[in-house]
């Protein structure tokens, strides 16, 4: 189950954080409509296809999955509130700067992606500390 999930979201990172780089400048625009500090959207612009191919990386191997998983939880939580934040309407314009295929999906299918994606990582988390709790007995 742990390999299940982690190549699932290495997938979902490569995928993102390279759809992110090849549509640069359509993804950097899509940072700089976001609802913050223009000088904080262009740090991210650079900053979150880095972290996303990192956590993709870190995933790939075993003796950093699970800083790999803790990543990916943590980026979900924080893009899931942001995506529960524009569902409900909290911005007043839509700022989002989601991946490919990702685009095409409501905020209600994309909140809920992201809650499964978690889902995913803690069940890989969950396994991966089972499989340590195993080798230290």
């Amino acid at each position: 189950m742990e390999k299940i999930s982690s190549t699932l979201l290495i997938l979902l990172w490569t995928y993102t954080g390279f759809d992110k780089l090849i549509r640069w400048d359509s993804s950097r625009k899509a940072f700089l409509n976001q609802p913050m500090p223009n000088e904080l959207e262009e740090v991210l612009a650079f900053v979150i296809p880095g972290i996303e191919l990192l956590i993709a990386l870190l995933l790939l191997f075993s003796v950093t999955r699970w800083w790999g998983y803790l990543g990916s939880i943590l980026l979900l939580t924080v893009f899931t509130t942001y995506v529960g934040l524009i569902w409900v309407g909290a911005f007043p314009r839509v700022p989002c700067n989601c991946a490919g295929i990702l685009e095409s999906l409501g905020w209600a299918e994309h909140f809920v992606l992201n809650v499964v994606c978690i889902g995913v990582a803690v069940v890989g988390i969950r396994f991966k500390d089972l499989k340590i709790e195993k080798l230290e007995n």
